[in-house]
């Protein structure tokens, strides 16, 4: 179990409880708390899903493969059938499964913020791609930009409960998809020390990528030992079909050692089957298709089992990001990569409310819950956005901080041993002592590895409430992210650096 040191006195303690000020983990709760006590498929399940998958890469296959895909998969024991489709025996699935990348760490330009995702160890990030900025005060909607993707990278670096982060936004004020590409990168980047992600279009946008990590990181070498990003690739299009770049990014990646996030993301009902089962069971054998060709490509490579079946609200169509079927099939799948002993990813946090209000609060709230309770590695979407991933929000950071600390406060559980069941210090206080445990030592010491202190929550009275100035929570979240993009820009990134990059590539970031 990792503990912060206390430092500082009560006084600063307390200092720290009130106003969130934290930029670290806190002893109450840290990134990698052991999840997995929640389990929605029984063992059972489990081995009927993945037989069901075997069996849809055996029978069915994939379509639209490369050429270099099909003569590297059928090299290894797969076929082509004459239809186009390409068959991956169970044979080949296990014992690629068997040599895949394992206790990798994804890594951030700052090494303090390193994450290992694994076992069941839970961390919470960002992602998705909104087009739209909401105004929670006027609930005015605009487009995104540049400047919105590179605040909310700083957001994410300030703030001590989101520890990775991958594209949120897209640059909306980019027109050319090269440009965008490999701003989206650098803004990522230069925003935050954290371990970052995002994606690219071609392989050869990817490539010019892989330049400017070089420049950043000192060296291809040094770029191979510690790469600062995990490109999120969806290389198969459901229902079983591959997507001829995303391929060649998967390539570019296993050529040099860049972490991978496999994702396929069906939705139930649409591109993949309406029952949660066979969506579970379509998306694991989608991934697993993936997992073979980059295992193929290069053995052992880091790469996350991203298999993401969304919800369709059947009577319409749309996305239902935060629907409670969400949450179930978010924490299935991370059984099903735990299974198979994956790094996994999960998508959480994708309410369906176009603005933070009370059903945001509890659609983020139960399906990050589900996940982290799972036992999911990576549970990406976990701050900021809305509208199913259509719309973020800025100040939304700043409060899903606080919502991420309890859920992971709450998936630690707590601990049972003669000396939190307490016997003695009942004993104290209820034989001869003040009859209560406000002010004993046991309770001061507990202060800060028992409980977490929400930085924004309203724990006042209704008397204290009514009386304040200060009423509205989304008000004084918005007053926190100004405080915090107020702040000095981050460093991790030299002046030299930056100059050198400029020099090379389009960088449209001020």
């Amino acid at each position: 179990m990792q503990q912060r040191k206390r430092s500082g006195g009560r006084a600063a303690r307390r200092q720290s409880r009130s106003d969130g000020a934290g930029t670290g983990p806190t002893s109450a709760i840290w990134p990698g708390i052991e999840g997995g006590q929640y389990a929605p498929l029984t063992s059972r399940e489990i081995q009927m899903v993945d037989q069901t998958a075997m069996r849809i890469l055996e029978e069915i296959g994939v379509k639209g493969a490369t050429p270099a895909c099909v003569e590297t998969v059928c090299a290894a024991g797969g076929t082509l059938t004459s239809d186009g489709r390409l068959l991956m025996p169970e044979s080949l699935v296990r014992e690629t499964l068997r040599i895949a990348g394992r206790g990798f760490k994804l890594c951030g330009i700052n090494p303090i913020h390193d994450i290992t995702p694994s076992g069941a160890r839970t961390h919470f990030g960002t992602s998705g791609a909104a087009v739209h900025i909401v105004d929670s005060l006027t609930g005015d909607i605009r487009d995104t930009t540049l400047r919105d993707l590179y605040d909310m990278a700083r957001l994410a670096e300030q703030l001590p409960n989101i520890h990775m982060f991958q594209r949120t936004v897209v640059a909306r004020d980019l027109t050319d998809p090269r440009e965008m590409d490999l701003n989206t990168l650098y803004a990522c980047l230069k925003g935050t020390g954290k371990p970052t992600g995002t994606s690219f279009g071609s392989p050869e946008v990817m490539a010019e990528a892989v330049h400017m990590l070089s420049v950043i990181m000192g060296g291809l070498d040094a770029l191979r030992a510690r790469p600062p990003v995990c490109v999120s690739t969806c290389f198969i299009v459901p229902p079983l079909t591959f997507a001829e770049e995303a391929l060649g990014v998967i390539e570019c990646a296993a050529a040099h050692g860049i972490p991978l996030k496999l994702v396929s993301a069906g939705q139930a009902g649409a591109t993949s089957p309406a029952p949660l089962a066979g969506a579970v069971a379509q998306q694991t054998a989608e991934v697993l298709a993936g997992i073979v060709y980059v295992n193929l490509l290069n053995p052992g490579h880091p790469a996350t089992f991203g298999a993401l079946p969304f919800v369709s609200d059947l009577r319409t169509g749309a996305m239902s990001g935060g629907s409670a079927e969400q949450g179930l099939l978010m924490a299935a799948c991370a059984q099903m990569a735990r299974f198979y002993d994956i790094p996994c990813a999960v998508s959480a946090g994708m309410t369906d409310s176009k603005m933070p209000d009370f059903q945001a609060g509890y659609e983020k709230a139960y399906t990050e819950l589900l996940a982290s309770l799972a036992g999911a590695n990576l549970v990406y979407e976990a701050a900021g956005m809305y509208g199913s991933l259509l719309g973020a929000s800025l100040e939304s950071f700043v409060l899903d901080n606080d919502l991420i600390g309890s859920v992971m406060r709450a998936t630690r559980g707590f601990e049972v041993s003669d000396e939190t069941l307490s016997l003695e210090t009942i004993r104290d206080v209820c034989v001869g002592g003040p009859g209560h445990f406000l002010g004993h030592a046991q309770t001061i010491n507990r202060m800060e590895s028992d409980y977490f202190y929400p930085a924004m929550a309203d724990r006042r009275t209704p008397q204290e409430w009514a009386a304040a100035p200060d009423k509205d929570l989304l008000e004084r979240a918005r007053i926190r992210t100004r405080e915090l993009l107020s702040a000095p820009p981050p460093t991790h990134i030299s002046d030299e650096v930056d100059r050198d990059v400029r020099a090379h590539f389009p960088i449209r970031l001020p």
